[in-house]
């Protein structure tokens, strides 16, 4: 396949590197958004079967993706904070218990874990990083595995760090879950979508994914996997369309007892948005299209070079085999911080700053001009 740019609006004046902070929209996710609008405006051609349709369509887009063999052990929701929130209220806990997070992880996925630790009178851990850029993240992961011992309950983590990219094993984390006990919940935000994830190969307890970046979908609504853990437990609210034999709507107004089958209890209210659901749909089909090995190599071919130049420069990296090739910290010296966004701003070049890193997220739709616009501005500074 070539550079997939065509299927964006994005001017060639810029280097949008920071997928990892939102994604661009496709134009034909745009266009599924106005078809969903246009929708809307006539709200008397909606029957039952629409709040339905669309949304059990993206969660067997997402089921392909992640290799799940049921899409009815995918829930909609509007955030990684509200996926993570619901696998929080389910998992048991007692006291003196731990739970296990990595160093300087994503707020979303730490406070609702420092809040139930609180509740329930249990201890967070944190698998700090290394203090070294030899083996780093070798290092890091011995570290997380040395860190769950038969005290720990839950491991909730990403599948790479949000900040510097470094890549986690989670099939060993698995494992070492198992042999404790310990459910593990992932955060796949800066993964799902661009990198392979396995749900029967990592097995993980939840995984949860917003839409917006690298699923490279729409703003407020995400997917979520639960696992059989998650069978029996009680979801953040209770909208009508969770309830057993929602999808069966009639005009009669008997309750009932019990959840639709799987995960789908954990069904966010109002699941079935008119406008979300048809852009999400889009933007998974495109991405099974593209399929994330072509997304990490493109990135890889893109980013090889530049790579070692900022190497050259003195720039520090993680090792490749420790990364995904979609996103890569750049750790820069102390103290030339406003050199370098001043630069980057010059050359028109869009990264993140996270931590002590340079985040750069690439995509499709980006090449080697953009890499060199990178290279440009790093130079500018260091050289």
């Amino acid at each position: 396949m070539n550079n997939q740019r065509k299927k964006f609006e994005i001017s060639r004046k810029v280097a949008y590197l920071n997928c990892a902070n939102m994604s661009p929209l496709m134009k034909k996710v745009a266009n599924a958004g106005k078809k969903g609008i246009a929708k809307k405006f006539k709200p008397y051609n909606l029957t039952g079967d629409d709040y339905f349709n669309d949304p059990h369509t993206a969660k067997k887009l997402f089921a392909q993706l992640i290799n799940c063999p049921d899409w009815k052990r995918i829930a909609t929701v509007g955030s990684a904070a509200y996926g993570i929130a619901a696998a929080a209220k389910n998992v048991p806990l007692k006291k003196g218990e731990k739970i296990l997070v990595t160093d300087e992880q994503f707020p979303s996925n730490y406070y609702v874990w420092k809040q139930l630790a609180k509740e329930k009178e249990a201890e967070i851990v944190v698998a700090a990083a290394p203090d070294t850029t030899e083996r780093r993240g070798e290092k890091w992961n011995e570290i997380i595995l040395n860190s769950i011992d038969s005290q720990t309950k839950v491991v909730t983590m990403g599948q790479v760090h949000w900040a510097d990219g470094t890549l986690f094993d989670l099939v060993k984390v698995r494992e070492k879950c198992d042999e404790v006990g310990a459910a593990l919940i992932v955060d796949g935000t800066q993964t799902v979508g661009a990198y392979p994830f396995d749900v029967q190969q990592i097995r993980p307890d939840a995984l949860i994914v917003p839409a917006y970046k690298w699923l490279m979908g729409p703003y407020s609504i995400g997917l979520a996997y639960y696992g059989e853990m998650f069978d029996n437990g009680q979801p953040l609210e209770y909208p009508w369309v969770t309830a057993k034999d929602a999808d069966k709507f009639s005009m009669g107004m008997e309750y009932v007892d019990g959840f639709r089958p799987g995960s789908l209890r954990y069904d966010m209210g109002q699941m079935s948005n008119f406008i979300l659901n048809p852009m999400l749909i889009q933007s998974l089909k495109q991405v099974n299209q593209w399929t994330t090995n072509f997304i990490q190599t493109h990135c890889s071919d893109i980013t090889h070079e530049p790579i070692l130049r900022l190497k050259e420069l003195g720039m520090y990296i993680e090792d490749e085999d420790s990364r995904g090739h979609h996103i890569f910290g750049v750790k820069y010296p102390e103290g030339t911080l406003d050199q370098l966004q001043k630069a980057l701003k010059k050359h028109r070049v869009f990264v993140s700053f996270r931590g002590k890193f340079v985040r750069v997220a690439p995509h499709v739709y980006n090449d080697t001009r953009d890499m060199n616009k990178l290279i440009r501005a790093f130079e500018e500074v260091y050289s």
